[in-house]
């Protein structure tokens, strides 16, 4: 996954599956923009009451990957998973950088995780359905959407968070 504006203005006239692929790309790709060249203190800032950070955004959106493409597409059992931060005593575990560890760190994980992503998705049909615990059955397009919409809607609070911090703004 570059660091880059992958190749949505290339899908005009794509197929459902490329382009599905490629605006999720996409906005992969605004996360680590907006999440790179963070010193570790200001990527864990608060600067809302709630947990959300920059790097806890980063962390987030990897564990979210794992969870709809791994756990739940290529229904993959917990105990060969990385266990995700989150308890049921801390349930935003993931959104916020703990000591030791460093958003350049949470960004190569981010970035593995989209590449494990796109390898998991790669294998299935758009009509392809795993069980969801809570939803029933979910179609890889149903999964496609739903991480284009919080992929996008997570670059948002980053977008923000990133301009608060530094003033940092554009694409």
């Amino acid at each position: 996954m570059a660091n880059e504006w992958p190749h949505v203005d290339t899908v005009y006239k794509a197929g459902e599956r490329e382009s599905l692929e490629a605006f999720l790309d996409d906005y992969r790709a605004v996360i680590v923009r907006k999440a790179t060249g963070l010193s570790d203190a200001d990527a864990g800032r608060r600067l809302l009451p709630t947990e959300t950070t920059p790097g806890g955004l980063v962390k987030h959106l990897r564990w979210v990957e794992q969870n709809w493409f791994q756990a739940v597409l290529a229904q993959t059992p917990a105990d060969e998973l990385p266990t995700p931060p989150w308890t049921d005593d801390d349930p935003d575990a993931d959104f916020r950088l703990e000591a030791g560890e460093s958003l350049d760190d949470e960004i190569g994980a981010y970035q593995r995780q989209c590449v494990r992503s796109q390898e998991t998705a790669a294998r299935f049909a758009l009509d392809d359905t795993a069980p969801h615990r809570r939803r029933g059955e979910v179609s890889l397009r149903w999964i496609y959407l739903h991480m284009i919409e919080e992929t996008a809607r997570h670059a948002g609070h980053l977008d923000i968070l990133r301009e608060l911090i530094d003033g940092t703004v554009g694409d």
